[in-house]
């Protein structure tokens, strides 16, 4: 018997199963309009920001540029400039300048063979007029005047609706600047997937720091628009080390190893930098360019990484530069529409070759270690049992005749005048003295023997936070400044010195020595450099002292004011005199208006409100200085710092807080008579 059977549920029925007539196939369309066409082409070669940013610096150096100033903001999708001092644009190109495949730099497909240009395809300023308003401003040599033109999908555009397209003359420098504004303003969804500005400014940071590191006798800067001080910046005249320092920073150019091959069969000549050793980071940095193209290999990453795991400790990555010129007719550039990847002939040989020199070079260096440690840390109980070497263990398990005896020789005889003592914990002549009476904070004696210390230990709180490259031009002329200065005499006197003593509490002078010479030292001035000198080193990674609870900043200032007035010498009949009002008043305004920078820079917090002082800067782990100088270095702030130059202002600024940390001047009373004594050879 037959029976009907329905269909499954839920499977589809063909259209004559459902009685429909079928469906037609689509037709193929002649093409899409030339907007959708341009648009989808700029997507895939203007991924993101930097990808922008990369095309208009290789064209800035295809154009001879020397040096490149790179203006962004809101990480480059509101606002992105570079600024070159090339050769220019001619004024009869910039109507197709914009145009898809316009290009000075290929004629024919074979030209690809030996090509030696950044750019070939001519389709960057036109991706990015498809997606972005652009404004050019040029001037070549020879002419006398700029041209400002703009473009939108990759034609002429007026500057505003109603007026003409032409180019306009304008003044400007020999050389292109090159605006683009609104950059994915078109699209949305492209524009929506971005994070954050700060990650784009991140990835422009590191696409400019990388050519910075390859192109020599080219000076970049990168600015923040609306910052005053550069995010990085390098001349023209450094070398490829310096290049590598202020881009990665001193440790890495302190550890790197030159490197060098070449192959005449292979037809590639290799040059660059790797880190030895005693180098590591998290992340393997590869700074890779073939035929000075920055381009990514995960073969040469992964072969270099294999290398380094012989010579560094797990987890432990190197840093690598890498520059690999190849023969053009054996590299194949154009297999990516960002031009990211490139294909060249004989890799394995060329990689084998690559890590065997620096193999080779890692080898050669591997004969020393530096490790960092960990020093004791305070609060740590002593060891109850004291350890013994082998030796000693040895030793003492023999007879005193079955104790090896030391090997008899002539001991030379030594005289007290050429005796050094080299180790500052020997003991001393002034460990014989009696000890003086602890003192309280208000200066008497405490003599209670059954606490020895009446105040609580400083506490100090640790934090993660990361530490601040700080690459201001302004700070590392600060240093250079110290470092040309430097007394070679001095400073080895400094490092090998003896305390001995104070000899004059009253005038800060110390008694040292270093060899056997004694030297009377100015405790006051040196300090004072020292701490100077110690702000320019931690410049921007200052400590916090607390200031708990916070302190009124007006009623501090007022308190200097009135003390400086009191001291303030007779004035003549032409000086007027000081108004306490207005003087608190303009130093509390100023401090109040850069409140941000000295949080930021120095480690000096004020309240929101701009009423009190939470912190002050630390210096030095262990040191606190004399709140009693607090009132009177705020007030100083105001007329003693200039305000109006970033490097005057630093150095002025760490000058007063440098005598801010000096030690305050001693009374004589308060140093015990036997010791004073002593130290002075009066006998009483």
């Amino acid at each position: 018997m037959d029976v009907d059977q329905d269909a499954p549920r839920g499977m589809k029925r063909t259209a004559d199963e459902a009685g429909l007539p079928p469906e037609a196939p689509r037709r193929i369309k002649a093409g899409r309009h030339h907007n959708v066409i341009n648009k989808i082409a700029a997507g895939e070669i203007i991924v993101a920001p930097m990808n922008a940013l990369k095309e208009l610096m290789e064209n800035s150096v295809d154009a001879g540029s020397t040096s490149l100033e790179v203006l962004v903001k809101d990480g480059g999708l509101k606002l992105l400039q570079i600024t070159d001092n090339g050769h220019g644009i001619e004024r009869d190109d910039l109507p197709i300048l914009c145009e898809r495949f316009t290009t000075s730099k290929l004629k024919q497909f074979e030209d690809l063979q030996a090509i030696g240009t950044y750019g070939f395809r001519g389709e960057a300023l036109a991706s990015i007029s498809h997606i972005a308003h652009l404004r050019v401003t040029t001037r070549t040599a020879r002419s006398s005047c700029a041209w400002q033109a703009h473009y939108l999908d990759g034609k002429l555009t007026p500057p505003k609706p109603g007026q003409p397209s032409d180019p306009k003359p304008c003044a400007g420098r020999p050389g292109t600047q090159i605006t683009v504004e609104d950059l994915f303003y078109n699209i949305p969804n492209r524009r929506r997937a971005f994070r954050s500005a700060s990650e784009e400014y991140a990835k422009i940071l590191d696409v400019v720091t990388r050519y910075a590191v390859h192109c020599s006798d080219v000076a970049f800067s990168v600015k923040k628009h609306g910052d005053s001080a550069t995010g990085f910046s390098v001349s023209a005249a450094a070398s490829k080390l310096d290049r590598i320092k202020q881009a990665y920073g001193a440790a890495v150019a302190k550890d790197a190893v030159e490197i060098g091959t070449h192959d005449s069969k292979w037809g590639f000549r290799a040059s660059g930098y790797a880190t030895n050793a005693n180098y590591s980071a998290k992340r393997t940095k590869l700074l890779l360019f073939i035929n000075n193209r920055a381009v990514e290999s995960p073969a040469m990453k992964k072969a270099l990484e294999q290398i380094y795991q012989v010579f560094l400790p797990k987890g432990a990555h190197p840093f690598i530069y890498l520059s690999l010129d190849i023969e053009p007719n054996r590299v194949d550039v154009n297999v990516h529409p960002t031009k990211r990847e490139v294909h060249f002939l004989n890799e394995d040989e060329i990689i084998e070759l690559v890590c065997a020199e620096i193999r080779e070079r890692l080898a050669k260096v591997d004969t020393t270690r530096t490790f960092k440690t960990q020093t004791i840390l305070p609060g740590i109980p002593p060891m109850t049992r004291p350890l013994c070497t082998k030796q000693q263990s040895t030793n003492q398990g023999m007879t005193s005749e079955e104790q090896p005896h030391p090997k008899t020789s002539t001991v030379k005889k030594l005289y007290e005048n050429t005796l050094v003592r080299t180790d500052s914990k020997a003991r001393k002549i002034t460990s014989m003295l009696p000890p003086p009476p602890l003192l309280h904070s208000h200066g008497h004696a405490n003599n209670n023997n059954n606490n020895p210390s009446s105040g609580s230990a400083t506490q100090y709180i640790t934090t993660d936070k990361e530490q601040v490259e700080i690459r201001l031009i302004s700070i590392k002329n600060l240093r250079a400044e110290v470092r040309s200065s430097m007394h070679d005499t001095l400073t080895e006197v400094f490092a090998s010195l003896t305390y001995i003593g104070v000899v004059d509490p009253h005038r800060r002078l110390a008694a040292i020595q270093s060899g056997i010479k004694l030297y009377l030292c100015d405790y006051g001035l040196a300090a004072n450099e020292f701490f100077y000198q110690l702000g320019l080193t931690d410049f921007g990674n200052f400590g916090l002292i607390q200031l708990h609870p916070p302190l009124p900043l007006h009623g501090l200032l007022s308190l200097a004011a009135d003390f400086e007035i009191e001291n303030q010498k007779p004035s003549s009949a032409t000086q007027p005199e000081l108004d306490k009002t207005q003087i608190v008043n303009k130093v509390h305004s100023q401090l109040i208006s850069r409140k941000a920078m000295l949080k930021e820079y120095f480690s000096l917090q004020i309240s929101d409100d701009g009423q009190r002082l939470e912190a002050v800067p630390l210096l030095l782990k262990g040191y606190t200085p004399c709140m009693a100088k607090l009132p009177t270095f705020l007030l100083r702030l105001g007329p003693y710092v200039d305000w109006t130059d970033e490097t005057a202002c630093f150095r002025t600024f760490l000058r007063e807080l440098a005598a801010f940390y000096v030690p305050e001047r001693l009374e004589r009373e308060s140093v015990v008579p036997a010791q004073k004594s002593t130290l002075l050879g009066i006998q009483r």
